[in-house]
């Protein structure tokens, strides 16, 4: 079936199944209702490209990924899980989702390009963007609307972005190791490129100022969300005999954990063990790791509807959403 035939069958012109589809107005209720029953009852789909060029949108949205790699296969369930979350919003409100992923190296220049100039999307969403990568310099050249996940360290006056508190989070993790006692509080700090990563060291130094304590950078250790820096991390500080460490991710606080082990300390006797983001590791681990939730699920979902009511227009100008932790 095609708009000429939905149309001979409904008794209406070509036109006015067009304007119905696109919910246009100066259609009358019941023509209206009379063209729907014949779209139900023949099981119509319109062309997307075809009602693309009407519209002027995809009803698609763009998630980028820019760097990383193996992100489905790795130890870190955290873009699974706000992937889990973008889908939500995207199937309840009948929208498509093309997801690009980077690569820490190959093809930037060309990755970059399909983002800026793509027509394949009406919005873009934008993770886990660090300050070195090329795109983070272009942000306000793309031409659709854009929604960052993880607020940018640099644009976050023009824009959107859903986030956490990390500076809270980071200070209550803090908090409850020096309510347990522990006086020699290291940090394993994530990249200081991402707002994250700076966000939750403030807050580890935060902690420590308000409660009377020393600010030993012996004690830090400049590393990133991962396992392995993680482990690289607790080998450098164990020489400066920490009592507890604030990981800045789950991951990386796994890492610390082996470190540990392999030093024939105990978790948490010799050395207490904090993590952050409450992803699948931290139930795996033995002993399992305290640590800081982030709504991970609920910041891919927030970030979805978001765009999506700022490419309909039921949203005007930047957008700033600060989740809790807990």
């Amino acid at each position: 079936m095609n708009l000429e035939d939905i149309a001979k069958k409904a008794g209406v012109s070509r036109s006015t199944v067009s304007r119905v589809i696109n919910e246009e107005p100066y259609v009358s209720e019941r023509t209206r209702q009379r063209v729907m029953r014949v779209i139900e009852q023949e099981r119509f789909q319109p062309n997307p490209a075809a009602r693309a060029l009407v519209t002027r949108r995809t009803e698609v949205i763009g998630v980028v990924i820019p760097t990383v790699e193996n992100i489905f296969f790795a130890d870190n369930s955290y873009f699974p899980m706000l992937l889990a979350g973008i889908n939500d919003i995207t199937r309840e409100l009948d929208y498509g989702m093309l997801l690009w992923l980077g690569k820490a190296t190959d093809y930037r220049d060309r990755f970059l390009n399909k983002i800026l100039q793509s027509r394949q999307s009406d919005g873009i969403l934008i993770a886990s963007l660090t300050t070195e990568h090329p795109l983070f310099n272009h942000l306000t050249e793309i031409r659709s609307h854009v929604v960052m996940i993880d607020r940018p360290v640099r644009y976050d006056d023009v824009m959107s972005y859903v986030t956490i508190d990390n500076v809270a989070g980071a200070e209550m993790a803090v908090n409850h190791m020096i309510r347990a006692g522990r006086r020699r509080i290291a940090h394993i700090a994530g990249q200081q490129s991402i707002s994250d990563g700076r966000d939750r060291l403030i807050g580890y130094r935060s902690a420590l100022r308000k409660a009377g304590m020393p600010v030993d950078e012996n004690l830090v250790f400049m590393g990133a969300f991962t396992r392995q820096h993680g482990y690289a991390g607790m080998k450098h500080i164990l020489q400066h005999k920490p009592d507890a460490i604030f990981a800045c991710g789950d991951t990386a606080a796994i890492g610390a954990i082996q470190a540990i082990h392999e030093a024939g300390l105990r978790v948490p006797d010799d050395i207490a063990v904090i993590g952050f983001d409450d992803i699948d590791v931290a139930t795996q681990s033995i002993p399992p790791l305290t640590t800081i939730r982030q709504p991970i699920q609920q910041k891919g979902s927030v970030a979805a509807r978001i765009l999506i009511d700022l490419i309909e227009g039921q949203l005007q100008g930047p957008q700033h959403v600060l989740l809790p932790t807990e």
